[in-house]
């Protein structure tokens, strides 16, 4: 396992990270730091990295860790710190009966920073016009991720976890979010975690995370 990086300024430090299977421990205990930019998590098949993202984003908690996001700590503001960091289990059917256009008003209340703006443009560059007045179960795998990553780059969450971002997406919609990644590595004070297989194409990284094969 090995995490390599390459900027100063943390927005996230995290200490005693574990991930089990049962008795069987994939990784931990793992310290990570995170700064602003592009990190990618990596690994095999059922290696913890969607594990990892959610423990990141507390919503999976782990017995005695510790976590601190842009100067909030997990254990003791629980709320707060989840107000700073987005996370959103690509495969969750929790919303199945929520308009799109729902999802995404209830979201602007839960992520104060919440950009409007970008979350239209986003709407509009990923062809999701058309399926606002929808319940999300009628939307395709790939709409329906198109609305999380949208939801995820409109949050304005200092930590903003993506699994699979590109996954089921078209060539036009892989473009739109590798630029917006491009853009977010260059320029945003948020830290973006990517867990997927391989590096977006393209994306400086500010850090690698290697879970192992």
């Amino acid at each position: 396992m090995s995490a390599e990086s390459v900027s100063n300024t943390p927005v996230l430090l995290a200490r005693g990270l574990r991930c089990s299977v049962g008795p069987h421990t994939l990784w931990g205990p793992l310290d990570v730091q995170l700064q602003s930019g592009v990190t990618l998590v990596t690994g095999g098949e059922g290696r913890g990295k969607s594990s990892l993202l959610r423990m990141l984003a507390g919503d999976l908690a782990v017995a005695g860790s510790s976590l601190q996001l842009a100067g909030t700590g997990l254990q003791s503001q629980p709320a707060q710190y989840r107000q700073k960091a987005f996370w959103m289990d690509p495969r969750t059917s929790a919303w199945d009966q929520t308009p799109a256009a729902q999802f995404f008003q209830q979201s602007r209340r839960q992520w104060p920073q919440w950009n409007a703006e970008l979350c239209a443009e986003l709407v509009s560059a990923l062809g999701l016009e058309e399926h606002l007045p929808k319940p999300m179960y009628m939307l395709s795998t790939g709409s329906k991720r198109k609305v999380w990553i949208s939801a995820a780059c409109a949050s304005g969450a200092e930590l903003t976890c993506l699994d699979e971002p590109f996954a089921a997406l078209d060539r036009g919609s892989i473009r739109t979010i590798t630029e917006l990644l491009q853009d977010a590595a260059a320029h945003s004070p948020r830290a973006w975690v990517l867990a997927d297989y391989e590096a977006p194409a393209g994306v400086p990284l500010a850090a690698t995370i290697d879970l192992g094969h």
